[in-house]
């Protein structure tokens, strides 16, 4: 039997009154709902990771070890990613970019996929921007996306997602746990990074 594919979800924004924790709870039960994969929700609003970044070649300040310790051993753990992101200004939130920048090797040949949500474009906007910055960390972004336009009306009282929210779920699933699988698969054969002899 194989092992169920390990998938981290990244909880972007950390604002006050979000609605990040109805998207991502609907996510995680979909996620749950399927036998070959586990998963783990890493809410950024939960962990204060420093914004500060080392000079090259310097030690971190004090304490950012232990904020980071909290969050990027579950992201190294990952066979796979999904971040959850609404756009702000266009773009997507300085906390995901912080949380992004604190890692590196932990995307390395990892699968990363995404569910937005917002008004008129769904996210979709902040989406676009991360595809560029996941790939100058050697993540591979799946194509298909899942993005909540006007998300306020595309959920009911118990945080499940309307039809088309779910049909898009279930393509989604499907093309990250085929990648997952298969960038897992490659990583245990040959270690990120390296070339046969």
């Amino acid at each position: 039997m194989t092992t169920p594919l390990r998938i981290a979800v990244l909880v972007g924004s950390t604002r006050d009154g979000r609605f990040a924790p109805v998207v991502s709870g609907w996510l995680a039960r979909r996620l749950a709902d399927r036998a070959n994969l586990t998963v783990d929700v890493v809410d950024l609003a939960e962990h204060e990771l420093p914004t500060v970044l080392p000079a090259f070649g310097q030690p971190p300040r004090p304490g950012t070890t232990e904020a980071l310790a909290e969050v990027s051993p579950r992201l190294a753990a990952a066979d796979a990613f999904v971040i959850v992101t609404p756009e702000y200004n266009h773009s997507y939130p300085a906390s995901l970019k912080n949380a992004i920048d604190w890692h590196d090797t932990e995307w390395h040949g990892k699968p990363v996929g995404f569910v937005s949500y917002g008004g008129v474009s769904g996210g979709l906007r902040a989406v676009e921007h991360l595809r560029h910055v996941l790939a100058e960390l050697n993540a591979m972004t799946i194509r298909e996306t899942v993005s909540f336009a006007g998300a306020w009306e595309r959920f009911d009282a118990e945080g499940n997602a309307d039809a088309g929210g779910e049909k898009s779920l279930t393509a989604f699933l499907d093309q990250l746990t085929w990648w997952g699988l298969a960038l897992r698969e490659a990583r245990a054969a040959r270690p990120f990074g390296t070339v046969a002899a």
